[in-house]
């Protein structure tokens, strides 16, 4: 006998966070109880991304809902146009009536969330020969779910990865064996850069611009720099330690750094993503980087950072100013690591620091993500701070403003998380780190070795 559908009765925190949830749940019913197309009504004015997701739900839901329908029976769960996503089979049930258990069609007293339960709990009675499951992002609407014995799951479909541990950590360090399992096939000099091309064995796993660091006497730095289905080609990275190889004055202090310097560097490599704890240097190195190449080199017009203005204590209210000014305190990582890259040889010099940061203030440009949407930005090389605040859509926002020419670095911690109902799994840093590792023009790597201070990276560790 075949196993009756599921009926998933969705909260609205999980429409609310993913519009096309309606569209994920395979063969499967879906049910929504009258309190959270309330809620969704209640929720739909603003200029939020909240707000944006709520009216999607309610245009999808029109979209389904014709005249005429019997929704007693249910509506077909039908894609609407320009959603790429495998179709299901399942329907779209609405409480159409009163529940067993509840008060009345609409509530007008209680917790919504107590009323959701209550709509589950009934569909429960109605429809016995059915597993009933509620699907919420409320951690505590679940425990309540679980005490009156309904089966209540988190909404997994936005998750990048199922675990922080399987992302993609940019880094592989290589074991002595390297060099047997992977002989060279070839191996030359092309623009000061040594290129090797080794054979692939089966099973193993690589992707562009993945760094390789080898330790001991025959170590090596490299970067993966094409890879095929037979072969993959290595360039061995250019050394950013010495004093005639610093980028800016900087230079790396340990192999992380040097690889790091290597991809933000490459004017080939478009997009970089910078991950790490506190310390690591993530911040320091990309200014460096952005000073050499758009004084320097000039490859880029000029260095525009932004970054998500989400608050780690309370809020302290409205900032005057224009938009740079109110951005500036915000920017304080940023403009700290300036002061370190425009410190002066000698402590007299204080017409060449002023010179200096008068020609920065009109190269560098501190903007706002809340005016981005609909700019492009041409050769420029663009910054974005505390990126793990952002979700998929604002990161997919951000990138696709990216015109020819530009260059744009992704710098954060996914343990530093401040934005509701994001988590490790979902922010839009995992999800920009998970979905570029093929591409051929970006690059990651996650900086794990502290150089702040011996305070900071005791702090960071005992604490």
């Amino acid at each position: 006998m075949a196993q009756a559908q599921r009926l998933y009765l969705l909260d609205t925190n999980v429409l609310m966070h993913d519009p096309t949830a309606l569209f994920r749940f395979d063969e499967h019913d879906i049910f929504l109880p009258m309190v959270v197309l309330e809620e969704l009504d209640a929720a739909k004015k603003g200029l939020s991304e909240v707000s944006r997701n709520v009216r999607q739900v309610s245009r999808f839901i029109g979209q389904m809902v014709t005249h005429g329908d019997n929704l007693e029976q249910g509506v077909p769960l039908k894609l609407p146009e320009g959603v790429d996503l495998q179709a299901g089979t399942g329907r779209l049930f609405f409480q159409t009536a009163a529940l067993e258990n509840g008060k009345g069609l609409i509530g007008d007293s209680g917790l919504a969330d107590n009323q959701i339960l209550q709509a589950a709990l009934s569909l429960r009675q109605v429809q016995p020969e059915r597993e009933i499951i509620l699907v919420s992002k409320d951690i505590n609407l679940r425990i309540k779910a679980a005490i009156h014995g309904v089966r209540a799951e988190d909404y997994h479909n936005d998750r990048a990865l199922d675990d922080l541990s399987l992302l993609y950590p940019g880094i592989e360090n290589l074991d002595n064996r390297f060099w047997e399992t992977y002989p060279i096939r070839d191996s030359w000099t092309e623009g000061h850069r040594t290129y090797y091309r080794l054979s692939r064995t089966p099973g193993d796993e690589w992707h562009p611009n993945q760094c390789l660091c080898l330790e001991g006497e025959n170590g090596l730095e490299a970067l993966v720099n094409k890879v095929e289905e037979q072969e993959f080609v290595i360039r061995v990275a250019e050394d950013f330690r010495g004093q005639n190889r610093s980028v800016w004055g900087i230079n790396a202090r340990n192999t992380e750094q040097n690889l790091a310097l290597n991809l933000l560097m490459d004017p080939d490599v478009d997009f970089v993503t910078l991950m790490g704890t506190a310390g690591t240097g993530k911040t320091l190195l990309t200014l460096a980087a952005a000073l050499a190449q758009t004084l320097d080199d000039q490859i880029y017009r000029e260095i525009i950072m932004t970054r998500a203005t989400v608050s780690v204590g309370e809020e302290i209210g409205y900032l005057p100013g224009t938009e740079e000014e109110k951005m500036t305190p915000w920017m304080g990582a940023l403009t700290d690591n300036l002061e370190v890259l425009t410190e002066p040889e000698t402590a007299n010099d204080q017409w060449g620091r002023a010179a200096t940061n008068e020609l920065l203030a009109k190269r560098i440009k501190i903007r706002s993500m809340n005016f981005m949407r609909g700019r492009t930005f041409f050769n420029r090389f663009v910054i974005i701070d505390e990126a793990q605040n952002l979700t998929p859509k604002q990161m997919k926002t951000l990138l696709t403003r990216a015109g020819p020419g530009t260059k744009m670095i992704c710098l954060g911690n996914v343990e530093q998380i401040d934005t509701p109902y994001l988590t490790e799994t979902t922010s839009g840093l995992t999800f920009a780190v998970d979905r570029f590792k093929h591409w051929a023009h970006s690059g990651h790597i996650t900086l794990r070795r502290g150089e702040r201070s011996r305070l900071a990276d005791f702090a960071s560790e005992a604490l």
